[in-house]
């Protein structure tokens, strides 16, 4: 096989993408991805053996590791040039590292450093050709042993979906040094031939807690920056004007859109991840900023075809593009796709010039019509908690009985509407809480309200997952419940990339039990692994609808 990548729900038959990945992903891209995340492995294994010398390097290695890990994601870049450059980068920065971790070394011992080194933290090439060579070599499969390498890939998985909410804070000017630390031992670990399994899944637990802080993090940087989100009736129509269409999860890039677009008489409307943006107060502000057009990331072909204008990707969720509106693509930040434009990264202190797009946008004709009227949205932690004593009354007077948390993502696979199934069989007294794209698979349901509470509370984005548990967390307080798993609180979660793997790991850590976790179990948890996470968390695969209905109103 040339390649081989299992990281997301689409793979093929549940075992691997070894030729092309389902997601459009070429074996050359998969093999750089591959030899990227072994050379930050390098670069974090002296990062980490630097502090025994009482030298932190955190600051120059945490923020270069987190950016180039979102850019492995599923979705975000499928640019070899892009990605050449980075293995470059990363071994400049890897060498320039070493060099003062053995610097520091002899300072600190008086000789030369004799430890063992791992080939992550010399390997070096020759030309750009052999970057392919050894991607292939250092990929997923060269961990021999099933079990610790299902354990060590759900690590990087769950590394990688911080990294991208690390790098959203990081944008607004949060960080926190202790996340940086944890994601480079945690990547140096999987270089570690001696950690049992047992230490591997204390691991990946540990992963979850720190994934918890990650998206509080950033829930601190997008609140503090807009505002928290507000109750919304969210517009799904258009207007007259030539349009802008911003998809992704990235909320400065909004923020520059609009600033630049006020005046120029073109409208910006989001898409997919990122309508959750309509909530904010800072950004309805903006009378150009109409609403949201159409669905999940995976229809896009279709969307964005309709849309007439430009299309800004600011992170993943790209599909490759179809040659009839290609050359309205641009992409931004780590997103990245051959032969569409791309918008650079802000200088520092400035900000990004979307001129080109906005000028593009004005020589189009304005989106074509696709569904009218409007979606609710907004119900992140703080609105939800305004009005706990209401919903705290209906519980305990039995008009809500059941909370049904159904976040994560969407995807393309039919078995997906067994989400949009569930919420049309759960009954009257049973609210949907989601986050993520998954919400596109019911969100535009006429569920109804419980009274005057909505029976779909959409806390926003994937990384919003956390307002679900304040929003678990404060009710299990009010309520005087010990234990989260005794509130009246069940998950059926929807899972499609390492994002939604950082959300599962976080969920663990925070001890709920009983989740439901499809569509299918993700194919890098091995036999054994899928038996300890069933033995210490209940974790079960979605079945038949009405059965599973029946089980979660009754709490199983």
């Amino acid at each position: 096989m040339s390649m081989f990548c299992y990281q997301c729900q689409e793979t093929v038959k549940n075992e691997g993408c070894t030729v092309r990945g389902v997601c459009g992903k070429t074996q050359d891209v998969a093999n750089l991805q591959d030899l990227l995340i072994y050379i930050l492995k390098g670069i974090s294994f002296y990062a980490e053996k630097a502090k025994e010398v009482n030298l932190n390097l955190d600051k120059r290695a945490g923020p270069f590791i987190m950016k180039k890990l979102f850019a492995t994601i599923t979705n975000v870049n499928f640019d070899t040039d892009r990605f050449e450059k980075m293995v470059e980068e990363a071994i400049e920065l890897r060498e320039s590292i070493k060099k003062e971790f053995l610097k520091a070394y002899k300072k600190e011992h008086g000789q030369e450093y004799e430890g063992e080194l791992p080939e992550a933290s010399t390997w070096k090439a020759q030309d750009i050709k052999e970057y392919y060579k050894k991607g292939e070599e250092v990929g997923v499969l060269s961990t021999k042993d099933e079990d610790i390498r299902s354990l060590r890939e759900t690590v990087t998985y769950g590394v990688k979906g911080m990294a991208a909410y690390a790098d959203h804070a990081y944008i607004l000017d949060e960080s926190n040094l202790d996340i940086f630390s944890f994601i480079q031992r945690a990547l140096k670990s999987t270089l570690d031939d001696s950690l049992s399994v047992d230490e591997l899944v204390n691991l990946v637990l540990e992963t979850g807690d720190y994934a918890v802080q990650t998206m509080a993090l950033l829930d601190k940087a997008n609140t503090e920056h807009y505002g928290h989100p507000e109750p919304t009736e969210v517009n799904i129509g258009v207007n007259d004007k030539p349009g802008i269409l911003i998809s992704g999860h990235d909320l400065k890039d909004l923020e520059e859109l609009l600033k630049q677009a006020d005046d120029t008489g073109v409208d910006v409307y989001t898409h997919g991840e990122m309508l959750p943006a309509n909530s904010y107060p800072v950004f309805k502000e903006y009378d150009h900023f109409i609403g949201n057009y159409g669905n999940s990331w995976w229809l896009q072909k279709e969307e964005f075809e309709k849309f007439n204008g430009p299309i800004l990707m600011t992170t993943n969720c790209i599909v490759p593009p179809k040659d009839s509106y290609k050359d309205r693509v641009y992409t931004t930040g780590l997103a990245g796709y051959p032969e569409v434009s791309h918008i650079e990264d802000r200088p520092k202190g400035g900000h990004k010039d979307f001129s080109q797009i906005i000028e593009h946008a004005k020589k189009c004709e304005a989106p074509t019509e696709i569904e009218t009227g409007t979606i609710p949205g907004g119900f992140a932690h703080k609105a939800v908690l305004d009005v706990a004593d209401k919903v705290i009354e209906a519980v305990k007077n039995g008009d809500i009985e059941r909370f049904v948390v159904m976040a994560g993502c969407d995807g393309r696979h039919k078995t997906r509407e067994y989400y949009t199934d569930v919420a049309q069989e759960l009954p009257q007294e049973a609210v949907i809480l989601t986050a993520g794209c998954a919400k596109y698979r019911y969100n535009k349901l006429d569920l109804g309200d419980i009274g005057g509470i909505p029976r779909i509370l959409d806390a926003g984005q994937c990384n919003d997952s956390y307002s679900l548990v304040v929003i678990a967390q404060k009710l299990a307080e009010a309520m005087g419940v010990d234990d989260i798993n005794n509130l009246p609180i069940s998950y059926d979660i929807a899972w499609y990339e390492q994002k939604a793997v950082t959300v599962l790991l976080a969920l663990l850590s925070l001890g709920v039990k009983g989740i439901r976790l499809g569509p299918t179990l993700p194919a890098f948890l091995s036999a054994n692994v899928v038996k300890v996470l069933v033995e210490n968390f209940d974790i079960k695969p979605i079945g038949e609808v009405k059965e599973d209905v029946a089980k979660i109103m009754k709490g199983n």
